[in-house]
């Protein structure tokens, strides 16, 4: 990093509480998925309530690049996608559009029933900890696919129909779970998936595969039946609002003692993170059209916090809410069990003044994957504290928008090298910061 890449620096004046109102658009972790099943379709499809988000470009462009038709409808955040003339992609093309991104690996199972062959490159992604794609791989060898490794990536092939199989999970992974039923619903006969993943956007992605004619049905033991179709069209539909873009603006106005009005966020997929809001101290009030988030003034309580697949306290809420708790009074401990890297974010607080000890052992009662494993998982944070302005460099995407919490709510100014990432699942967020308040400005 150097002082002449400023295109990518943001200078934070802290200390300015946020209030205003802002609007969510929908899920990054639904929206580009849904776009995914577009290809499985026979006719056009259409997702509305889709925001300008740099995930959303990526596939945008690999669908484009795979002869998909890819338009702007008719009403503000709306895309029209005609897969009717589906192609291959030159490697080189895939490569250059995939590189910052997991997305890809999700055009495997659309692919091979439309190709019967399809191309994956090296995969990019924040560095948070292990999303080992071996899980995706394995899956589609269940399925029958024939997957050769090169240097420059995975070949895929598929020279029968793939066949429906039963598949355990040894995670409840969202992404494997994505790629079974992208995979299984024009797959012959039934695939079982146990153990899979149920998060909201995994429901809305059933419910988008159930609209283009899938058979899918959801046990309430994390168990997932799919029968397989011979034939898909395509979809109309509203994608779920960001929750886990809602929970970050709602940390944002704990930390710097604000209000936020999240328009668009919804109670439902977010009770888990109202619970631990409330307990921390946050208020928040449920409207017609979203949910107020303030700082009600007077001390903010410790807690004890574990993250956990849905329905637990989702660990993309984890990092925005570890800003607010170092501003909380007494020993706040976090036990995160999803991502064994992902409380990394935590030294450059320290250097702004926050008390947070890291340590590997398990700091909670969920049986844990990393306790064993020397990874510094578990997080002890002491306050509250006076944190300081400072030279911060974004490592991923949540602990970025974190890290620009943390800028607003210090005393004195920032400089947040990096900022680009965050535009990876918060869309417009300059634009909302202004909106807010915010005392930010490039150098």
């Amino acid at each position: 990093m150097t002082d002449t890449d400023t295109d990518d620096v943001l200078l934070v004046r802290g200390g300015t509480p946020l209030e205003g109102e802002i609007t969510v658009r929908g899920a990054k972790n639904l929206v580009p998925k849904a776009m995914v099943a577009a290809l499985l379709g026979s006719g056009p499809s259409r997702l509305r309530n889709v925001p300008d988000i740099r995930d959303v470009r990526v596939v945008r462009g690999l669908l484009q690049l795979h002869g998909v038709t890819v338009r702007a409808g008719e009403e503000d955040g709306e895309l029209v996608m005609d897969p009717s003339r589906v192609e291959s992609a030159h490697v080189a093309d895939i490569d250059a559009h995939a590189g910052s991104s997991r997305i890809p690996i999700l055009f495997c199972g659309p692919l091979l029933h439309r190709l019967g062959h399809a191309f994956i490159p090296g995969l990019g992604g924040c560095d948070i900890g292990g999303r080992p794609v071996d899980f995706h791989f394995d899956v589609l060898r269940k399925f029958g696919a024939r997957i050769d490794k090169r240097a420059d990536g995975q070949y895929l092939e598929a020279p029968q129909r793939l066949q429906g199989c039963k598949i355990r999970l040894p995670y409840p992974s969202v992404g494997a779970t994505e790629q079974v039923l992208l995979t299984a619903v024009l797959a012959e006969g039934l695939t079982e998936l146990t153990n899979a993943a149920v998060e909201p956007e995994i429901e809305d992605l059933i419910c988008v595969l159930q609209k283009m004619g899938a058979i899918i049905s959801m046990d309430t033991d994390r168990t997932i039946r799919i029968t397989g179709v011979d034939h898909l069209d395509g979809y109309t539909h509203r994608a779920l609002p960001d929750r886990l873009e809602s929970a970050s603006w709602a940390s944002a106005a704990l930390a710097t003692g604000g209000d936020i009005l999240v328009r668009g966020a919804a109670q439902r997929e977010m009770m888990t993170f109202l619970n631990v809001y409330r307990k921390v101290g946050g208020a928040f009030e449920v409207t017609d059209g979203g949910i107020r988030f303030r700082h009600p003034g007077g001390p903010l309580n410790s807690i004890a916090l574990e993250t956990d697949v849905h329905p637990g306290f989702q660990t993309d809420w984890q990092q925005p809410l570890v800003v607010a708790l170092t501003q909380a009074t007494g020993l706040s401990i976090v036990h995160e069990t999803v991502y064994e890297s992902r409380l990394g974010f935590t030294e450059a607080l320290n250097q702004m003044g926050a008390r947070i000890q890291l340590y590997r052992e398990c700091l909670g009662g969920t049986p844990c994957r990393f306790g064993r494993r020397n990874f510094l998982h578990s997080a002890v944070v002491s306050g509250p504290t006076r944190l300081q302005g400072g030279e911060l460099v974004i490592p991923d995407l949540r602990g970025g928008f974190s890290y620009l919490i943390a800028a607003l709510a210090a005393e004195g100014t920032s400089r947040v090298h990096g900022i680009d990432l965050i535009n990876r699942g918060y869309e417009n967020f300059m634009e909302k910061l202004g909106r807010l308040g915010a005392k930010v400005e490039r150098p």
